[in-house]
């Protein structure tokens, strides 16, 4: 699924967040450590080699929220932004600080003139936050972003399974409606 808000596209699919060859920078929903780790923060780290967990050291920790930017290494990408995603029930306001990775990821890839970014749902997996309501702060944040973004035009929610799919598809389509 695709759909355009002022001038950005966002993008649906299922697929391997560290094979997004066609995308500027992905995002890592990484851990405060910025190490390696299972799921996403495991499979971009693989994909990048042991450079990645070298770059990330002088970085860490991060809060909840807040976003950095490597060199991608052995990935087909320029860049990997590390954002660290809110435990669901755990740091809050757990709403604000989802919305606030994917605002400064965003702000990560316009201060570097990125074209496209690939998003994984973060927070959704071992930080446990509902994947609809996951989705919606996601896509409505970006939605929100979109008219003030000069160089982003393509962000790609890069999800795991059809489940997830499905939830952000269906949001994607309230705010079509929406807007």
């Amino acid at each position: 699924m695709q759909e355009e808000f002022a001038g950005l596209s966002i993008e649906l699919q299922i697929a391997d967040i560290a094979a997004q060859d066609d995308c500027d920078a992905v995002v890592n929903a990484a851990n405060p450590e910025l190490r390696p780790g299972g799921g996403v923060a495991g499979a971009i780290h693989d994909g990048a080699g042991p450079e990645l967990e070298q770059a990330c050291r002088p970085l860490a920790p991060i809060e909840p929220g807040e976003a950095v930017i490597t060199d991608a290494f052995q990935l087909p990408n320029r860049y990997v932004i590390h954002c660290l995603g809110p435990v669901f029930g755990v740091d809050e306001p757990s709403d604000e600080l989802l919305a606030d990775c994917y605002r400064n990821s965003l702000r990560l890839a316009e201060e570097h003139q990125l074209s496209s970014i690939a998003f994984p749902a973060i927070s959704t997996g071992a930080f446990c936050f509902p994947m609809v309501q996951a989705a919606r702060i996601a896509l409505e944040t970006l939605v929100k972003e979109a008219g003030s973004l000069q160089h982003v035009k393509l962000a790609r929610f890069v999800l795991p399974n059809d489940r997830a799919l499905q939830a952000h598809e269906r949001v994607m389509a309230e705010l079509v409606e929406e807007t």
